[in-house]
Parts: structure tokens; C-alpha cells; sequence
């Protein structure tokens, strides 16, 4: 036999719980085009990367990428976490820096 009590009291303690409103994260379409204007620019270069024959080579591309892929996949993960704020407009910048700094040291 159930008690109605308490499962009508775990009942209410999840309407409780999801009824609280999640804060809403702040979007900006601007910085989600350059998002994704990063995600392909980041697959085109690991795709021409992979490309490389010697090992070698292709290893110490990939050594000096990560920088690059690092900055991108954290903007990515923060900007679906939280949404627009100073931190994402950073990590968008860091991003830009290292992607130029590698094209300027490596040729693709």
C-alpha cells in the first residue's frame, strides 16, 4: 500500500524544483555567426592538417594548432553555458590572436 503523503510531497517538491526559472543566458547573433565562422575555419584546417604525409610534420602542425582548437572549443562550450558576456567577447578574441599567430608561423 502506498502513502499518499509522502509521494504526494516528493510530488511537490519537483514541481518546486523545475518551477524555479533558470536565468536565461544573454545570445548574441553576432558572436554565434563568428562562432560558427570558427567551426569551419577550425574543420578546414584539421582537414588539410590530416592532409600532411610526413609524420613529423604533420605532428608539430598539430602541436602548434592546439592553441587555436583550444581557445575555439572553449568559446564554444561557454557560449552555450552561459551566452554573451565579457568572457565569451575575450575568449573570441584569444581565438582570433592564436589563429593568426599560427597562420603567420605555419604555412598551409
Amino acid at each position: 500500500m502506498i502513502d499518499f503523503s509522502i509521494k504526494d510531497s516528493v510530488l511537490f517538491f519537483y514541481d518546486d524544483l523545475y518551477s524555479m526559472a533558470k536565468r536565461r543566458r544573454k545570445l548574441s547573433p553576432e558572436l554565434e555567426k563568428n562562432i560558427s565562422l570558427a567551426k569551419k575555419q577550425i574543420e578546414l584546417i584539421t582537414a588539410i592538417i590530416h592532409d600532411i604525409d610526413e609524420d613529423d610534420i604533420q605532428e608539430e602542425y598539430k602541436s602548434a594548432f592546439l592553441p587555436v582548437m583550444s581557445a575555439y572549443m572553449s568559446l564554444d562550450q561557454m557560449y552555450k553555458e552561459v551566452g554573451f558576456n565579457e568572457d565569451t567577447t575575450n575568449l573570441h578574441e584569444l581565438y582570433l590572436t592564436n589563429l593568426d599567430k599560427f597562420k603567420n608561423e605555419y604555412e598551409l
